[in-house]
């Protein structure tokens, strides 16, 4: 039998390791180790055991481990005791490569406070309280800045949809001022061009959900709706757009001196079902979208049948969601400064993630791995989360010197955050 270093006073228990990741294998036989190990002793111990041939490798790989599916972030005694688990269990404990630590990389002005951003490919939009939109290069070079709404824009989405020309990308941006703008960036020619406005709201919109080809809109709404939109267009139907409506990226111009002729469109359906402001929306799947609101709850919805399917109570207000598609989990941002992971397939709430100090105002699954997410809260921190440590974040990113308003991981390597200190904050993220 394998035995850990260790005094011998305190109460010993078997565990033996194991790990998917087949490059970190070590020999599966029975440890004796001390209840008062620490999850840096049992990196020691992998260590130990991985290197003992003095590899080069010199031990700069970490670990964390899993109990029963859940992180181990104390000694084994603690954890035993919170558990009720005795000590003459024999324990498998599996060890996963420890998450790198985010990286501050960049700190991106503007004028006003950052309220929404969304990173696509190499490109960062956001959208500010002083009614315009940037957009930035993933290197932080300011590409454009955006006039045309008439109030704070409050969301920004980008459209996976197949463009015209290779190098045009769409996107959607909702304000205060009741509507939602489509635009086309034009990369090659530093154009943008405004094709439609959405106009049926009488209240701010507040949140924008795309489907995955593109091809459909969801809106949220002040006004308490839900309204569906269709995002299909050709080149043909915006002649109007482009006869007054492009846009030197260099040279903006108000929309309303420029002469713009945009096409305006009307919401294909209006869903009414919440009490107070509609805050978020995800889609689902084809034909499902999730919704949070102020009136403390979230509810589902089937487009195809124009239908409210579920409704989830909670105790405060809900501030915004994220749909994870590798693990179908929602998580939701509230006013009592918890997120919540929910499977709303088994109508469960699978967790409570506790750590900030204020209001948590937005949350972002990771894209590449079903377990990470990240939150940012009011109490000017963006956190790091792994849905197997309900008790403590991975890591805490600072930076920002007020209340955080939006975070963003559409990029896998970036986090971003905005907040009510006019700063984007941009964090490198390299654990491939």
């Amino acid at each position: 039998m394998a035995t850990s270093s260790g005094t011998t006073s305190v109460p010993h228990v078997q565990a033996t390791f194991f790990t998917k990741q087949t490059q970190y294998s070590i020999p599966d036989v029975p440890y004796s180790l001390p209840i008062t190990v620490s999850p840096q002793e049992l990196n020691e111990i992998i260590s130990n055991v991985l290197f003992q041939d003095g590899s080069k490798d010199e031990r700069t790989a970490k670990f964390d481990f899993l109990i029963e599916g859940e992180l181990l972030r104390s000694t084994l005694e603690v954890y035993l005791e919170d558990k009720e688990i005795s000590t003459e269990s024999l324990f498998e404990i599996e060890y996963i490569e420890r998450q790198a630590a985010p990286r501050p990389e960049t700190s991106l002005s503007h004028d006003d406070w950052v309220s929404c951003v969304r990173g696509s490919d190499d490109l960062i939009l956001c959208g500010c309280y002083d009614n315009t939109l940037k957009l930035w290069s993933r290197d932080g070079q300011c590409l454009t800045t955006i006039p045309g709404h008439s109030g704070p824009v409050k969301c920004v989405a980008w459209l996976k949809m197949a463009a015209a020309v290779e190098d045009d990308q769409l996107f959607a941006s909702s304000s205060q001022d009741q509507t939602m703008f489509l635009w086309r960036w034009r990369g090659s020619k530093k154009e943008i061009d405004c094709l439609y406005a959405y106009k049926g709201h009488s209240g701010s919109v507040e949140c924008i959900a795309v489907n995955s080809d593109g091809a459909r809109i969801v809106t949220g709404s002040w006004d308490k709706m839900i309204k569906l939109w269709t995002a299909m267009h050709d080149d043909s139907a915006t002649e109007d757009a482009e006869s007054g409506g492009s846009m030197d990226a260099s040279k903006p111009k108000k929309m309303k001196s420029a002469g713009h002729k945009m096409k305006t469109r009307v919401p294909l359906l209006t869903l009414a079902g919440h009490k107070e402001a509609v805050s978020s929306a995800v889609w689902l799947d084809d034909s499902n979208v999730c919704t949070a609101s102020w009136d403390h709850t979230l509810r589902t919805w089937d487009m195809s049948r124009a239908e409210q399917t579920q409704i989830v109570e909670g105790s405060k207000a809900y501030f915004d969601i994220s749909h994870s598609p590798l693990s179908n989990m929602v998580i939701s941002a509230s006013a009592d400064r918890h997120v919540r992971l929910h499977d709303l397939r088994t109508k469960e709430m699978k967790g409570t993630y506790t750590s900030h100090g204020g209001w948590v105002s937005s949350v972002d699954w990771s894209k590449s791995d079903e377990h990470l997410f990240i939150s940012g809260s009011h109490d000017c921190l963006m956190k790091l989360w792994d849905t197997r440590s309900p008790k403590a974040p991975l890591y805490n990113m600072i930076g920002q010197e007020d209340k955080i308003l939006a975070v963003d991981w559409s990029i896998p390597n970036l986090m971003l955050s905005g907040g009510a200190d006019n700063q984007l904050k941009i964090f490198n993220y390299n654990n491939f």
